[in-house]
């Protein structure tokens, strides 16, 4: 029933379900059964679609979805009710607790606490921002506590639309239980303040993490250049998957 659930949740978002083997999300399993993940931390959720991919893939671990808007959260929560194994909060991760506004866009997946840049508005219109909303927001390491087992393999997925450096930066403590970190990162500016792929790397080398994948992500439809791309990191600390 699961299965038929996720296939027809796939078909309403538009997303066409193929076999990964050999594919970027191959690789990316492969290190997750490597590495022994079973549970996956996920900032960022709008309404599930990496949880989803997760399981569809099959994925039977924990999986905690972290998603500030209301209005993406409302349908998160809705697909998460029937999946045990799956926790939902709706607030943002930063390296502040508190509250903060968030810009609302127009296809809410490019929401974002930063201000978008031209580039990103222009080979995406429809990313346009419509308005903001009032958030919570909190560190990671002030709230893992709530999800976390000593017995955990957290693989930790950051999707944040430039607001990566900052959920890391508010994670000290949490990062040295993270086995698998992936991590979005532009290759050009598209979001104000972030943190760019080179620059990301290095800052992350010296917190021990090596990357070992890489998937594409957005690019610009009219001139095929890429934007973005999913980078994979090994804590350096667990070398199971380098073997």
């Amino acid at each position: 029933m699961m299965k038929i659930l996720i296939k027809d949740i796939f078909k309403k978002l538009g997303i066409q379900v193929k076999k990964f083997s050999g594919s970027d999300i191959g690789r990316r399993i492969l290190l997750m059964k490597k590495n022994d993940i079973n549970k996956i931390i996920d900032i960022g959720a709008n309404i599930g679609q990496y949880a989803l991919e997760v399981r569809r893939d099959g994925f039977k671990g924990g999986i905690v979805s972290f998603e500030p808007l209301a209005e993406a959260f409302s349908k998160l929560k809705d697909y998460a009710k029937n999946d045990k194994n799956w926790q939902v909060y709706n607030c943002a991760l930063g390296n502040e607790d508190g509250h903060t506004f968030i810009n609302v866009a127009g296809n809410s997946v490019s929401s974002s606490i930063n201000n978008m840049q031209d580039t990103h508005l222009k080979a995406a219109p429809d990313s346009a921002y419509t308005g903001k909303e009032e958030i919570s927001i909190n560190k990671l390491d002030t709230v893992f506590g709530n999800f976390y087992s000593e017995d955990d393999r957290i693989m930790l997925k950051i999707d944040t639309q430039g607001f990566e450096k900052n959920i890391i930066d508010g994670a000290e403590k949490f990062l040295e239980k993270v086995i698998l970190l992936q991590l979005e990162m532009s290759l050009i500016p598209l979001y104000e303040n972030e943190m760019l792929f080179t620059d990301m790397i290095e800052y992350l080398k010296q917190r021990n993490f090596q990357i070992v994948s890489l998937e594409n992500g957005f690019f610009n439809s009219q001139s095929g250049q890429l934007f973005q791309v999913d980078g994979i990191f090994i804590n350096k600390n667990n070398y199971s998957s380098l073997r």
